[in-house]
């Protein structure tokens, strides 16, 4: 019985929309990174990108348990000294709400050169239209 190695050329890319609206950050992480990396299908490989585009709409519905909302912090450094900024998930929610879904996949895919590549097939928006319609994305229920 030989081993089966996936070839550039033999990988299949689908869209799948995804909508955020009540669902919770950290459980739709996870699933969308799944989906990403390509871990729902026979074929996976860790070492390569064998993931789907994933689409999510509806970003600023998304929830979070507990006291979260108002206590959860993200942190960004200019790399000057005295550069650290610090936003809320209450006031992230409101400005950017694409960036905390971002964020939260990007902490559950590899930390290297791999990771980066997957993150690019994530398209996160704010509302319920999005530019991806020539795609034909499959609607996938979480």
């Amino acid at each position: 019985m030989k081993t089966y190695f996936a070839k550039v050329k033999d990988i299949q890319k689908k869209w799948y929309l995804v909508d955020a609206e009540g669902k919770t950050l950290g459980r739709l992480a996870s699933q969308v990174a799944a989906i990403l990396r390509g871990k729902h299908k026979p074929t996976y490989a860790p070492y390569m990108d064998m993931g789907d585009n994933v689409i999510v709409v509806n970003a600023e519905k998304i929830r979070v348990t507990g006291r979260k909302f108002n206590q959860k912090q993200y942190y960004r450094h200019s790399g000057y000294p005295g550069g650290l900024k610090v936003t809320r998930f209450s006031d992230m929610i409101k400005g950017k709400p694409e960036r905390v879904i971002t964020l939260a996949v990007k902490g559950m895919l590899p930390h290297n050169r791999l990771g980066r590549a997957i993150l690019k097939h994530l398209k996160v928006y704010r509302g319920p239209e999005h530019p991806h319609e020539a795609q034909q994305p499959e609607k996938l229920e979480l």
